[in-house]
C-alpha cells in the first residue's frame, strides 16, 4: 500500500465515524438504539441484513476453500444462506418483527421469559453471548490477517485499530449507525468487487485463458465440482438447516433487522431482498477466488492468504485501497451489528435479573448501559481474537465453521421454533433439554469421539449432530411433556397475527412478566 491507498482507508474510517455522529441524534431511547424505533425502511433493512452476514472471513477462510476446492465455496456457503433466508422471509421475518410491534421488546430473546420461563431465557442469553464473543473474535482476527498482508502491522495492532473505530460509530449511533454504515459499505463492496472481478478477467486474457476455458486448466482440476472433499451432500444439507436458523435470527443480529422495520410485511420484503443479494452477489466475489490458483501461489497451507496476494498483484494503487476498505467494510458491518445485538440481550435480558438497580433503569440510564455494554463486548471479542490461532481455537475457518455453526443450533432452535404454532406444545422442559444436550453433543462429537475415530469425525457431522440432537429433542419432548399453558399460547398468537384478533390470555404464569 502507498499513500493513496492509505488515504482511501483513512477516509473510509472518517466517514464511518461521521455516520455514527450523525446517527446519534436519531437515538433518543433504548428502542432507537437496538431496533431503530421500528422506523427503518424495508430496503435498508434488507441491505443491512445482507451486509451483517459478511466478514473478512470470506476473504481469508472461504478464500482458502475456494483456492483449494473451487465452486463448493459458493454451493455450501452462500447458496444455503440464500435459500435459508428465502424460506425465513415467510416463516420467521414477520413473526420476529411482531416481537417489537406487538410484544414491545427490544431484544430478540426478551420474549422467551413469557414463551418459556426465566431460566430458559437466561440459559439462551448467556450461551448466545459467549458464542458471539468467540464468533466476533474470529472476525477481528480475519481482518487483521488481511491488514498484516498489506501493511505489515502485527495481528494485535490490526485488531486494536479495527475494533476501536467500530466501537466509536456503533456505540454512538446504535442500530441506525450500523444500518447506514452498512449501506455505505455495500456501495464500497460493489465497487471493490467489480474492480477485482474485471482485473482477474483481464489478467486471464493476458495469459490467453478464456473466462470459461479457465476450468480446463490443470491447476483448477476439480474446482468445478459443486461438492468435493469434506464439503459433501451431508455437509450441504446440514448447513442449509443451520443457516435457516442462523441467518433468520438465531445469531441475534439478523433478527434485529427484522424487528427494525415498520411492519411484518416490510420485514418480509427486506428478507427477500437479502436472499436475492446472497444468491447473486457472492458469485462475483467468489470468481476471482476460484481461479486464484492460476494467478498466485498461496504461502499458507490453507490458502487463506491467496485473495490478499492476488489483490496486491493485480490492482493499481487507489483501487487496492478500495478493496482493502471492502475487507474492512465486511468485518465492521458484522461485528458492529453483533455488538448491538449482544448489548440488547445483556441490558434487556441479563442485567435486570442480576441487579435490582438495572430493573429500575430509565430511558437515559438504560441508553448509557447499552453503550457501555457495547464497548465491553467489543473489548472482550478483541481479546479473544488474539487467541484465534492458539491450540484451543486453531485457525479462523475452524472457529467459524466448527464452533459457530456447531453451537448455534442448540441455542437457536428454542428461540426460533418457539415462534411457530406447530411447536406450541414445547415448553421450558423441551427448550432446556434440547439446549443442554445439544451442547453436550457438540462436545462429544468434536472432542472425545473425535479423538477415538481414525482421521477424526467428518466435518459435516461435527456441525450437524448438535443441531439434529436439539431439533429432535425439542419436538419429541414437546409431545411427550406438553407445556402449552394459556399464557404461553397467548404469546404465540401475538407473534403469529397482526392486529387485535388474538386469543386473550387466561392468566400469566407465576413468576413470568406480563405481556406489554
Amino acid at each position: 500500500m502507498n499513500s493513496l491507498d492509505w488515504a482511501v482507508l483513512i477516509g473510509y474510517f472518517g466517514v464511518m465515524v461521521a455516520i455514527g455522529v450523525w446517527s446519534h441524534k436519531r437515538v433518543d431511547d433504548v428502542s432507537d438504539f437496538f431496533t431503530a424505533g421500528g422506523k427503518m425502511p424495508w430496503w435498508l433493512s434488507g441491505i443491512s441484513h445482507h451486509m451483517s452476514g459478511y466478514s473478512a472471513v470470506m476473504f481469508t477462510g472461504y478464500a482458502g476453500i475456494a483456492y483449494t476446492y473451487g465452486v463448493t465455496s459458493f454451493v455450501t456457503w452462500s447458496l444455503p444462506i440464500a435459500v435459508g433466508i428465502a424460506i425465513g422471509s415467510r416463516l420467521f421475518a414477520p413473526r420476529i418483527n411482531r416481537l417489537r410491534s406487538r410484544l414491545h421488546v427490544a431484544s430478540p430473546l426478551e420474549y422467551l421469559k413469557n414463551r418459556y420461563d426465566l431460566t430458559t431465557q437466561q440459559a439462551l442469553a448467556w450461551s448466545g453471548m459467549l458464542l458471539k464473543i468467540v464468533d466476533v473474535g474470529a472476525k477481528w482476527a480475519a481482518i487483521s490477517t488481511l491488514l498484516s498482508v498489506f501493511t505489515g502491522i502485527s495481528l494485535n495492532q490490526g485488531i486494536l485499530i479495527t475494533g476501536v473505530i467500530t466501537a466509536v460509530y456503533c456505540t454512538i449511533g446504535g442500530l441506525w449507525a450500523d444500518a447506514l454504515t452498512e449501506l455505505g459499505q455495500f456501495v464500497i463492496q460493489l465497487l471493490a468487487g467489480v474492480s477485482m472481478f474485471v482485473a482477474v478477467v483481464l489478467k486471464l486474457n493476458d495469459k490467453h485463458i478464456g473466462f470459461f476455458g479457465a476450468w480446463d486448466e490443470p491447476a483448477l482440476h476439480g474446482h468445478g465440482k459443486p461438492l468435493i472433499g469434506p464439503y459433501g451432500t451431508v455437509f450441504l444439507l446440514a448447513f442449509l438447516f443451520i443457516k435457516l436458523f442462523e441467518y433468520n435470527g438465531g445469531m441475534l443480529n439478523q433478527a434485529q433487522r427484522y424487528m427494525a422495520t415498520g411492519s411484518a410485511r416490510e420485514a418480509e420484503r427486506g428478507a427477500r431482498l437479502s436472499a436475492t443479494l446472497w444468491l447473486v452477489w457472492p458469485v462475483v466475489l467468489f470468481f476471482p477466488m476460484w481461479v486464484s490458483p492460476l494467478l498466485v501461489h498461496a504461502a499458507k497451507p490453507d490458502g487463506s492468504d491467496s485473495y490478499a496476494l492476488m489483490t496486491e498483484q493485480l490492482l493499481p494503487h487507489g483501487l487496492l485501497g478500495l478493496v482493502v476498505v471492502g475487507f474492512f467494510s465486511h468485518t465492521m458491518a458484522m461485528c458492529s451489528s453483533d455488538a448491538n445485538a449482544i448489548a440488547a440481550v445483556f441490558t434487556r435480558d441479563v442485567a435486570p435479573v442480576m441487579s435490582r438497580r438495572a430493573r429500575a433503569w430509565g430511558e437515559r440510564s438504560g441508553l448509557v448501559a447499552a453503550r457501555v455494554t457495547t464497548v465491553l463486548f467489543l473489548a472482550l471479542s478483541m481479546a479473544v481474537a488474539t487467541q484465534v490461532d492458539s491450540p484451543t481455537f486453531k485457525d479462523i475457518i475452524t472457529v467459524v465453521i466448527k464452533w459457530v455453526a456447531g453451537l448455534m443450533g442448540p441455542i437457536a432452535i428454542p428461540m426460533m421454533l418457539g415462534l411457530l404454532r406447530p411447536f406450541r406444545r414445547s415448553g421450558p422442559t423441551a427448550a432446556l433439554t434440547s439446549w443442554g444436550l445439544g451442547l453436550l453433543a457438540f462436545w462429544l462429537v468434536n472432542y472425545p469421539i473425535n479423538w477415538q475415530v481414525a482421521g477424526g469425525v467428518p466435518l459435516e457431522y461435527q456441525v450437524s449432530v448438535p443441531l439434529a440432537v436439539s431439533l429432535v429433542l425439542y419436538i419429541v419432548i414437546g409431545y411427550v411433556k406438553p407445556e402449552d399453558t394459556p399464557a404461553r399460547l397467548a404469546v404465540i398468537e401475538k407473534v403469529n397475527t397482526d392486529g387485535d384478533a388474538v386469543a386473550a390470555p387466561v392468566r400469566v404464569d407465576e413468576g413470568a412478566a406480563p405481556l406489554s
